[in-house]
């Protein structure tokens, strides 16, 4: 069975400033597609302005590597969240597509 990585990064104003992220790494390893897609639409807080974009790793896409949900930021820090689920080598371009749209992306 094909398993899933869920990626995050989360950017505060102070290193906008600066062109980088505050902070970034895995929310979880090798997960089942049902994990994966439960993990990439949560965010760490629920004081977020929603979703303001869906985006995979290519346009348009043919066999995307990756689709990353980029969070409204949030109303307290400013800080901003985006998740991307990563996707196995071993599924096939339809499957990713077929997950991309079913994420959000647009052809």
């Amino acid at each position: 069975m094909a398993t899933f990585s869920v990626t995050y990064d989360i950017v505060t104003p102070e290193s906008a400033e600066h062109g980088d992220v505050a902070e970034l790494g895995f929310i979880s390893e090798n997960v089942s597609l049902r994990e994966a897609i439960a993990l990439t639409l949560e965010t760490r807080t629920p004081y977020v302005d929603g979703v303001e974009a869906v985006e995979a790793s290519e346009y348009p896409f043919t066999r995307p590597r990756w689709v990353t949900i980029t969070n409204g930021r949030e109303f307290y820090t400013g800080a901003c969240e985006s998740r991307s689920l990563h996707f196995p080598e071993s599924i096939t371009p339809a499957s990713r597509k077929r997950i991309a749209r079913f994420l959000g992306c647009s052809v």
